[in-house]
């Protein structure tokens, strides 16, 4: 028996280092060659580990969410073919059988350790803690705290309230009912000398207005803790950095979308086999347009380096929404292709993007990004910058609403066009400016197919 030691590959260039997202085997299992071991990623790109020999798993690197550095043991398998050792021995050192790095063995009880400790805690903080028994008030300090909030002596239901300090009469059946309903008779007025299933039943139509719910209904639900992993780290890591680096503004204009709406349904009529137009073809040709004006907000600023590069091309990163988290698709050189083949390259994305079959390219070299949440748009929004990008830009709902025209009070569609941006690199002039040449454009569509 041989062990076969497989180190993560170089698998993009300038990575360090990649996450595990899913483990598909675990110690123990027995693996055909090409078999898939696990996803890991880099950056934003998923890539599918499989094994390059057949065996059984004798150790891993470690759980979902843990980083392995590239050159690292991924697994190590245990196999009969002795030419998977000699293969080895040329491209990684051979795992000595009972035999560990002293470093190795201190890091991994160490890792252990920890692991052990944080789960001891997780567990005892996860239990309740016992409550100390509280000595129960007395009716007579009861009557007086409510006395000294203000309560007076009528009862929830209008009629005169019952006196605390002396004994509640009720049947044994209305006893119950109240001790089920977590209500005290002390609270419950009645015109006799007992309380009794309507005295019950007119102080729950008093109290409905008040949140009553039925024993026992409790609506709340179990407390979850979700290990942050994969792509909802890597989310969590850039935002957390371009809020910590970059100083964002926001500028929100109004744009009426009457004509461009009236166009768009008519190009959607004749598309034939065409994609059906949505609004953001419309809006890219519209950035592609007036961004040549503002070379400043197509741009990347390396702040360690203090450059700033402003792109001729525009390679405009379309924020998707996927079951996995928030992606950005890169549509290339946006500003040589029509309406038709933006909506064609901005379909063909989102759907590699929400499949996870999106390539590392497509998902990287953006210069400005747009964000919509389509209908759910909202009235304004403050995207977070795409770093090292400058700036981006989010469309929102569009709403129909009365308009002045001239005299006459019309109705109109009218969306709001938000964009943030990086106050180091671009002016709040500027910004304000693009958006406005954006909003002629917008406004007079025909502009946006005349050169």
């Amino acid at each position: 028996m041989a062990r076969f030691t497989f180190k993560l590959p170089d698998i993009g260039e300038g990575i360090s280092e990649a996450e595990i997202v899913a483990w598909h085997v675990k110690v123990g299992d027995t693996v055909e060659e090409d078999q898939q071991l696990a996803d890991m990623m880099t950056d934003k790109a998923t890539v599918e580990m499989e094994s390059p020999v057949a065996g059984k798993i004798v150790k891993v690197a470690g759980e979902e969410g843990d980083q392995v550095a590239i050159g690292s043991m991924l697994v190590v398998i245990e196999t009969d073919d002795e030419s998977a050792a000699e293969a080895e021995e040329e491209q990684v050192a051979v795992e000595t059988p009972g035999v560990e790095a002293e470093g190795e063995v201190e890091a991994s009880a160490t890792t252990d350790a920890q692991d052990k400790e944080i789960r001891e805690k997780a567990k005892a903080s996860s239990k309740p803690a016992r409550a100390e028994p509280v000595e129960a008030p007395s009716s007579s300090s009861r009557a007086q705290e409510k006395e000294e909030q203000g309560f007076d002596k009528l009862s929830p239901n209008g009629g005169e309230g019952r006196d605390h300090d002396k004994p509640v009469l009720a049947s044994p059946a209305v006893r119950k009912r109240a001790r089920d309903l977590n209500i005290d008779l002390a609270d419950v007025a009645s015109d006799g000398d007992r309380v009794r299933h309507g005295d019950l039943d007119a102080y729950l139509r008093y109290n409905g207005s008040q949140g009553y719910h039925a024993p026992h209904a409790e609506r709340g639900w179990a407390d979850e803790t979700v290990k942050v992993i994969g792509m909802r780290r890597r989310i969590a890591e850039n935002m957390a950095a371009s809020k910590r680096n970059i100083p964002h503004f926001t500028y929100v204009e109004e744009i009426d979308v009457t004509a461009l709406e009236e166009l768009r349904a008519q190009l959607n009529a004749g598309r034939g086999e065409r994609p059906k137009l949505t609004m953001l073809p419309l809006l890219i040709v519209a950035i592609c347009k007036a961004l040549p004006d503002f070379p400043m907000l197509n741009a990347r600023y390396d702040d360690e380096a203090g450059v700033v590069t402003r792109h001729g091309s525009v390679h405009l990163g379309l924020a998707t929404q996927t079951d996995a988290g928030l992606m950005v698709p890169v549509v290339r050189d946006a500003q040589d292709r029509n309406i038709w083949q933006l909506a064609s390259e901005i379909r063909r994305l989102a759907d590699a993007a929400r499949s996870g079959k999106a390539k590392s390219e497509e998902l990287s070299g953006s210069t400005l990004t747009l964000t919509s949440l389509g209908p759910l748009g909202g009235v304004a929004t403050t995207p977070v910058i795409n770093r090292p990008e400058v700036a981006i830009i989010g469309p929102n709902r569009v709403i129909e609403r009365p308009v002045f025209r001239g005299k006459e009070v019309v109705a109109a569609k009218l969306m709001n066009l938000s964009i943030s941006c990086d106050h180091r690199v671009v002016d709040g002039w500027d910004a304000a400016s693009f958006v406005q040449a954006m909003r002629k454009l917008l406004e007079a569509p025909a502009f946006l197919f005349v050169d």
